[in-house]
């Protein structure tokens, strides 16, 4: 089981020196429409990921490999990806960068554009049972083979007591190697970012029953 940041203070430092070691960092992303309360929440969390890797780092040492979620390509071509696509997380990945850290390209560019076509067909909704297996298969199929292949990688550039940082969704299912120490960074804002998030969705269902009950009603003519 990770651990997180809180739960790694009281021990010795001497403790966490030998072996591979891995920080892991939820990524979490916010789209330009998103509301003013949530980005307050969002921009907090990176700041706060930003100090307690600072933590982590002055007692267990410098970050040596970078590996963020969706990112194929190594070195600079892959920094450029990272910035257009999260610029809390470039922010990270930049800092790891100026003190020697290297950038991995963590995935498979033809699995992780396999999963996304097949994201895209299942969310128009499929009428067909048989089409929709065969995406849902396709895309089950690709999903676990892009755990294997990340988990694999990470495994095979990792060196030994080496410290890596992970940049990756909360709810991922990779298996990470069972020789490498694992630090979850779990900062107090994303208890808030998850909290905001459940509320919203909740809302949003609430607001999605209301219109089709009010639908009906129209339908069978009685009072919305």
């Amino acid at each position: 089981m990770p651990e997180e940041l809180g739960k790694v203070e009281k021990p010795l430092v001497a403790e966490f020196k030998e072996g591979r070691k891995i920080l892991f960092v939820p990524l979490i992303f916010a789209a330009k429409e998103s509301p003013a309360d949530f980005m307050e929440k969002f921009n907090r969390y990176w700041n706060q990921v930003e100090n307690q890797l600072g933590e982590l780092e002055v007692k267990l040492g410098q970050i040596g490999r970078i590996y963020h979620e969706l990112i194929s390509l190594a070195g600079d071509d892959g920094v450029k990806v990272i910035k257009e696509l999260n610029e809390k997380s470039y922010r990270i990945v930049e800092n790891r960068l100026s003190k020697g850290g290297k950038l991995e390209a963590v995935e498979d560019g033809d699995l992780i554009t396999q999963i996304t076509d097949c994201q895209r067909c299942l969310s128009i909704g499929l009428q067909n049972q048989k089409i929709f297996q065969m995406i849902y298969g396709t895309y089950t199929d690709a999903t676990q083979k892009r755990n294997v292949f990340i988990a694999k990688h990470i495994d095979e550039t990792l060196g030994k007591d080496e410290i890596g940082i992970v940049l990756m969704a909360e709810r991922h299912q990779v298996r990470f190697p069972a020789d490498i120490q694992l630090f979850y960074v779990a900062p107090p804002a994303l208890d808030e970012i998850n909290r905001w998030l459940r509320d919203h969705d909740s809302r949003a269902q609430q607001e999605k029953t209301e219109e089709k009950t009010g639908d009906k009603s129209e339908e069978t003519g009685g009072s919305p």
